[in-house]
């Protein structure tokens, strides 16, 4: 059976010893494509989108951070401990999007104290485009010839030219598809409900939906982490156990709170 075969430059244009890569320029233009979607966000809800050139850098500066400072730790903290100074060295590559959500959260906040502005709305309008950065941090992976899947004979198979010549599981499409059918599910979840609603539901929606897909998906993937555990998960798995019952919690306690508000509602008016 042939298999497509995958041989693409990373580099989209090298000018000496700099670079130009594929993963860079989705990676920055998610985050450019997300700030119009949170424009769009903003005037529909009458909300000033003026600040968001500033959210932009926080959330760009925390899921940097975020993402470099957790695959330095978790995936390979052996050597990044002997070497501390490569952790500095984020072109090289090397970033995790646990970590990466993490340092949005932390960003976020931050912003939203500075800016006066409810942290829960702010959480649930930008998970919105974030389903969709993700999508594109794993085309990004795939320019890269990284983050690969398992040996497979599926038709569907690829072969990562750069690497070997066996045929593997595509995960970076398989991720990447994943986060865009969520990315659209959120926005019809955010047209279809009450802006209140709306503000408690996406965040808990995102963050079940990313990571269930994430955790399964990793089924299909080479171990990315430099060392083992005696669990049977990946270190994958166990980041993204935490956020899938952070979202289940919250989910529960979004519907719980809608109820709460109906049974006030109704004794309001009896």
């Amino acid at each position: 059976m042939e298999h497509f075969i995958w041989n693409v430059n990373p580099n989209i244009l090298e000018l000496g010893p700099l670079q130009l890569r594929w993963y860079g320029l989705l990676f920055v233009g998610s985050f450019f494509l997300g700030l119009m979607i949170l424009t769009k966000i903003y005037k529909r809800e009458g909300k000033d989108p003026a600040v968001l050139d500033s959210m932009l850098i926080y959330v760009m500066v925390g899921a940097v951070l975020g993402s470099r400072l957790v695959h330095c730790f978790f995936y390979e903290p052996e050597f990044y401990l002997s070497h501390p100074l490569e952790i500095l060295k984020v072109w090289k590559g090397g970033l995790a999007s646990h970590g990466g959500l993490a340092g949005v959260l932390i960003a976020l906040y931050l912003f939203a104290k500075r800016y006066h502005t409810s942290y829960m709305w702010l959480l649930s309008r930008v998970s919105i485009p974030g389903a969709l950065t993700a999508a594109f941090v794993r085309f990004g992976n795939l320019f890269n010839s990284e983050i690969l899947g398992l040996p497979s004979d599926k038709p569907w198979a690829i072969i990562f030219a750069r690497v070997d010549m066996l045929p593997r599981h595509p995960v970076q499409l398989y991720e990447a598809f994943s986060y865009i059918i969520i990315f659209l599910l959120l926005i019809v979840i955010y047209r279809k409900v009450t802006p209140a609603f709306a503000t408690k539901i996406l965040p808990a929606v995102f963050l079940i939906t990313v990571f269930t897909a994430r955790f399964f998906l990793e089924y299909t993937k080479t171990r990315q982490a430099a060392y083992t555990t005696d669990l049977p998960f990946t270190t994958g798995q166990i980041l993204s156990i935490p956020y899938i019952i952070l979202g289940i919690l919250w989910m529960i306690w979004a519907f719980k709170s809608v109820s709460k508000d109906q049974k006030y509602d109704k004794a309001s008016h009896s």
